[in-house]
This record gives C-alpha cells, sequence and structure tokens, in this order.
C-alpha cells in the first residue's frame, strides 16, 4: 500500500513541477524569466516540449523514492507517463487540433484536349 502511495505521489509532483516550467509563469514570473534566458537551443525546446521536460523532471523524483538502481530506471519513465496521463486529462484542449488542408484552384481544362487550329462553327454546320 505504501507503495502505491509513493507512486501516486511521484505521479503528481512530477506533472506539477513539469507543468510549473513549460506551461506557468511561476511565482514573481520566476519562470518566465528562465524561459527568456533559455530562447534558443536545448534548454529552450526542453521547456516548451511538455513530454521531453517530464521525462528529465521525473529522474530526480526516481531517485528519491525508489531504493534499488532497477526499480529507480523502471519508476523513471512510469512517473513521466503517469504526468503525461495527468495532462492530457486536465488539458484545456479536449480534442486534437484538426490538419490544416490547402487545395489549389484547379483548371478546369487541364485534361481536356485542345485543337491547334480553332474550328469556325458557322462553317461546319452550314455544310
Amino acid at each position: 500500500m505504501m507503495r502505491f502511495y509513493w507512486l501516486t505521489l511521484g505521479v503528481i509532483c512530477v506533472w506539477r513541477f513539469t507543468h510549473l516550467l513549460q506551461a506557468e509563469d511561476g511565482p514573481w514570473n520566476i519562470v518566465v524569466w528562465l524561459h527568456r534566458s533559455v530562447k534558443t537551443g536545448f534548454w529552450a525546446s526542453l521547456l516548451d516540449c511538455f513530454y521531453c521536460l517530464s521525462l528529465w523532471v521525473a529522474a530526480p523524483f526516481a531517485f528519491l523514492i525508489s531504493e534499488q538502481w532497477g526499480e529507480r530506471l523502471l519508476l523513471w519513465p512510469t512517473l513521466s507517463a503517469g504526468a503525461i496521463l495527468l495532462e492530457r486529462i486536465t488539458n484545456d484542449r479536449r480534442s486534437v487540433q484538426p490538419a490544416l488542408y490547402f487545395e489549389e484552384e484547379e483548371k478546369e481544362d487541364a485534361l481536356l484536349r485542345q485543337s491547334e487550329t480553332p474550328v469556325n462553327r458557322s462553317e461546319s454546320s452550314t455544310r
């Protein structure tokens, strides 16, 4: 029973810290300052992706919660996956955005053959 308690607590903590770093301003705009200080590169892309960031946030929690190295290695992605599931459940966007679709306007006569010399319709009707 205690293991389930620590697993649940770990998942909620990983979700909370990841959500704070990725989607919130933080107290006294500390997270905003953090985002502005790492404008480009690895750290900026890490702070923009909830999935990537949850994996890194889960690592210290897995180390603290478990006692053996094998258990730590299994708990690390488990905590990240739990945080991702919580994010999907609590996310305001309830559905996936549709893919953008653009269609160019087709020429009406693209597949029709055209004669090289124009046919005079008035001559053909009199014959």
